[in-house]
């Protein structure tokens, strides 16, 4: 058992370490000279905020990655295609809670991934099915997880989409800072016929030619809960209509509530 006083120095610590958190959060906000196709500049701290360093050289992809959410101190949500598929290498490790692609945040080891049973790669000529995957890490870390949301909310809720990925509709340069896209929640006749149902969401950019692309796959779909706190409703997954651009979308993401329960039962089974 600890004493008061033992108590009250680690609450002071953690107070401590919390400050220099926000502060450094700001001054790379502030440092953030630029990097999702048409996207900005962060414009506030997402210390869930992950990426998984990988590559595809078959493919072209010596320095790529996928995006990822901090759900739980020791493990983060990300797309099934990010951890499985044909040539795809990882470097063993997931960076969460910087700005920076490359630097900063927490490292942590990937000790084991989990990809739901159900998953099928569309292979281009259709959507990605139970495009949803859990990687543990090899330690907690202490940067806060986001909450998955209850609902993911009617067609037209305003959302807001995180990657590293590329900013332009051609080439495999990835984005050294993160950027930020202002989206919302679309109707299923918005994408293509039999793209979005309920575990698939299709993602409307408030921006012109905008979209999440290349590299930002994983990453996290979000809205703001009653308090005005950010919670987790889509994982980044592929286009929502096959054969255009990038930035002339519309984008698909996996419903990260339609599978709460099935993360649930994962993170219990394997904790």
């Amino acid at each position: 058992m600890f004493s008061s006083q033992s108590v009250r120095r680690r609450g002071a610590r953690a107070t401590a370490v919390a400050t220099l958190a926000v502060a450094l959060c700001a001054t790379l906000m502030t440092n953030n000279a630029g990097a999702i196709v048409n996207g900005t500049d962060p414009t506030e701290c997402y210390p869930f905020m992950a990426v998984i360093p990988e590559s595809a050289p078959a493919q072209g992809v010596n320095d790529g990655n996928c995006g990822a959410s901090l759900i739980d101190p020791q493990w983060v949500l990300t797309a099934a295609h990010c951890v499985r598929g044909d040539g795809l290498e990882l470097e063993g490790i997931v960076r969460i809670g910087s700005e920076q692609r490359k630097s900063g945040g927490t490292v942590r080891a990937i000790e084991r991934t989990v990809v739901h049973p159900g998953y099928a790669n569309g292979e281009g000529e259709g959507p990605n099915r139970d495009d949803i995957a859990l990687v543990r890490l090899d330690r907690p870390v202490s940067q806060e997880p986001v909450r998955i949301a209850k609902q993911v909310g009617g067609p037209g809720t305003p959302t807001r989409i995180l990657g590293f990925g590329t900013t332009v509709d051609t080439g495999l340069k990835f984005a050294e800072r993160l950027r930020q896209l202002d989206t919302r929640t679309g109707r299923a006749a918005e994408c293509a016929p039999g793209y979005a149902d309920r575990t698939r969401l299709c993602t409307i950019s408030r921006v012109p030619h905008a979209m999440a692309c290349f590299g930002d796959s994983g990453g996290p779909q979000l809205k703001k809960d009653g308090r005005g706190r950010w919670e987790l409703v889509g994982v980044t997954s592929g286009p929502g209509v096959p054969g255009v651009a990038c930035s002339a979308g519309p984008g698909l993401y996996t419903s990260a509530p339609a599978y709460a329960d099935w993360i649930r039962r994962t993170i219990r089974h394997h904790t």
